[in-house]
């Protein structure tokens, strides 16, 4: 499968067999704009301006926000409710959580996750393989807290989002602050916007591997 980083927490996933999956397109008011794209379904994690912008996804894609289980062309899509804050809701209301499985692979896209970490919530996430997560802060969880899911959680790759980037005029942090809670050597920054996995690449350490945006 690939991943591909489109910036903020959008991503594009796609199976060997072509079948793509857009995960919280944004609008510009983030202080970029969203690359032209294209896929089959387009996932929302809750119904904020950076996560919601379904109209710049082409191709007729189906429309994925709310909590069900999808089977789109053999790729399985389910979500799980969670919340956008530490207090249940009461700030800034839910937020879902959506598993995919392609080509053997389960991808974790923890959307503006904000709850604090509990044994309830990784138990209904396990098992998790490449786990996409907030570490900005603010709006979701922060540093401290994102290395606590992953440790918890114990993927085999990470790929931060929702920090403050290159344009970004969101009051996040960067990624500095989650990046230097792990040894160097298993921190990978690609300085690319794309990354292909199979199964085989896993070795049972977590990596954090780095994915840029195209400027």
């Amino acid at each position: 499968m690939i991943i591909e980083y489109l910036g903020h927490s959008c991503f594009k996933l796609t199976e060997s067999t072509g079948t793509s999956v857009v995960c919280d397109p944004y609008d510009g008011s983030i202080g970029y704009d969203m690359p032209e794209i294209t896929a089959d379904a387009v996932t929302v994690s809750h119904g904020h301006y950076d996560h919601d912008n379904i109209k710049a996804v082409s191709g007729e894609p189906k429309i994925i926000g709310s909590e069900s289980g999808y089977d789109l062309s053999g790729v399985e899509i389910s979500s799980i409710k969670s919340f956008h804050d530490t207090q249940r809701g009461k700030l800034r209301g839910e937020n879902l959580i959506f598993k995919f499985r392609m080509d053997g692979i389960d991808v974790c896209h923890l959307g503006d996750l904000g709850e604090d970490c509990s044994a309830e919530l990784i138990d209904l996430l396990l098992p998790v393989n490449v786990l996409l997560i907030p570490v900005g802060g603010t709006y979701t969880i922060d540093a401290e807290m994102a290395k606590e899911y992953v440790n918890r959680i114990m993927p085999d790759v990470v790929i931060p989002m929702h920090y403050k980037s290159k344009g970004c005029k969101l009051d996040i942090a960067k990624i500095d602050d989650f990046i230097s809670r792990f040894d160097e050597e298993y921190v990978e920054d690609r300085d690319d916007s794309r990354i292909e996995l199979k199964r085989s690449d896993f070795d049972g350490e977590t990596k954090v591997i780095v994915l840029r945006r195209h400027v």
